[in-house]
């Protein structure tokens, strides 16, 4: 492949840019995720709607999408400029947010939130690839854990943002506030951000060309991935499972509205999350560098007090207490993103890597965004003739055990950890130095 004409500069300030920019596109893929969340309670009301409809509003219908998009959009980053397509990306899901507020029913707003699932499903894999040809592995864990805390910078602003306008202007206005900015923000992207020279970092600027099947074909041959991608589906399974239904927890079990219930999830799980995801990189870095396996105890460990945490938090009869539980679950439960994004892109080639964050985000969304939130939907309208209002409570807390799950899958992963990354560090030396040597030829 043909390097740029123009490589892009090097220096930590150019390079702390780029991550600071691509940080604040992901924020705004969960702003407009997520502010649905914050104001499905009010579209519930007006659109006559289940926790069932809500489940396949705020996950599965956007999640069936985002997933089965992020597959051919991450080949295309693997052989295309990246830059352009993040650029594109968030225009479209921009847009679908803010056509979201035009919306004159559930099929409507169904079919809004699939177009936001498919311009956003071209944001991370290529957003990562970026990262990766920015910094180098021993730092790979917390500039990807920088980039993650978006999640929680975009879950910060569309709660206390949505909660605002949704209070004094109503659900539609909320959509167009949060949709319009977001095509500045594509402008940026395009005409500050350079495109880098692939597998720069390791040295690998002469890069194999490889099709889905044989980055497939890599993946599963390391036992590692297969089962930290699974603990990462897990996690997200109870992270979205809970925090999409948070807003109606605390409306109906707490009396909160819709400006007290954005502005307390703004603090918790916002500040919480973002604390929670950097330090997971941070910590992964500092231990990783010792033993590797630190990447996946980092999330493991953590995981078997985010159980009894969640299920205090929801049967407290106290609000503040439950808040602050609220705020440490989701503390320790965000620490997984960054390390696990980082490892899978040390096992792979260059080459490879917007496809691996896409099967890793497959697998992650799919289980995660698409399923959690409908099961926690659906459990409580089926509770919901016993427990009445109080059938979110029960819902959310049995979901919470499934992060048991998580925890074994993190440590049966790093058990295989130290084989996989011996045997791709090999792959990878041969490939560089086959490739090196056609090159000179």
């Amino acid at each position: 492949m043909s390097q740029p004409p123009n490589p892009p500069p090097t220096s930590k300030n150019y390079r702390f840019y780029v991550l600071c920019l691509l940080t604040i596109v992901y924020a705004f893929n969960f702003i407009d995720r997520q502010i649905l969340v914050v104001l499905s309670e009010s579209i519930k009301v007006d659109m006559n709607l289940s926790d069932s409809q809500l489940g396949i509003l705020t996950g599965f219908a956007f999640a069936v999408f985002y997933v089965t998009m992020g597959i051919p959009i991450a080949r295309l980053a693997d052989v295309s400029n990246r830059r352009n397509i993040v650029a594109g990306a968030i225009t479209i899901w921009s847009g679908m947010t803010a056509l979201s507020g035009l919306a004159q029913n559930y099929v409507h707003l169904l079919l809004a939130r699939i177009g936001v699932g498919v311009g956003e499903a071209g944001g991370s894999p290529p957003s990562h690839s970026i990262i990766s040809d920015y910094y180098p592995a021993k730092e790979r864990g917390r500039a990807m854990s920088f980039y993650s805390m978006g999640v929680y910078i975009g879950i910060f602003i569309g709660f206390g943002l949505g909660g605002l306008i949704n209070q004094y202007y109503g659900w539609r206005v909320a959509f167009f506030a949060v949709g319009i900015p977001g095509l500045l923000i594509a402008l940026l992207v395009r005409y500050t951000i350079r495109e880098p020279i692939r597998g720069i970092q390791e040295g690998n600027t002469h890069i194999e060309k490889t099709t889905f099947k044989q980055t497939l074909s890599t993946l599963w041959q390391l036992q590692s991935f297969r089962y930290f991608s699974l603990a990462a589906g897990l996690t997200a399974f109870v992270s979205y499972g809970i925090g999409n239904f948070l807003p109606s927890f605390l409306m109906r079990s707490h009396g909160f509205d819709s400006l007290q219930v954005g502005t307390s999830l703004m603090l918790t799980t916002g500040i919480g999350g973002a604390i929670g995801t950097y330090l997971g990189g941070y910590l992964a870095d500092k231990f990783g560098q010792n033993d590797i396996r630190w990447y996946l105890w980092v999330p493991a460990i953590p995981a078997l007090f985010v159980v009894p945490i969640n299920v205090f938090a929801m049967f407290t009869p106290d609000a503040s207490v439950a808040l602050s539980l609220i705020f440490m679950a989701t503390l320790l439960g965000s620490l997984y993103l960054g390390p696990t994004i980082a490892i899978t892109h040390t096992l792979v080639s260059p080459g490879m890597r917007a496809m691996a964050s896409a099967v890793l985000f497959f697998i992650l969304n799919l289980i995660g965004l698409g399923l959690g939130p409908l099961t926690v939907g659906i459990i409580s309208d089926v509770l919901s003739s016993s427990y009445g209002a109080d059938s979110l409570r029960y819902a959310i807390a049995i979901v919470s055990f499934v992060g048991l799950f998580a925890m074994a899958m993190c440590l049966l992963a790093a058990k295989h950890l130290p084989k996989d990354l011996e045997k791709s560090e090999l792959a990878q030396a041969e490939t560089k130095k086959r490739l090196d040597q056609k090159a000179l030829a």
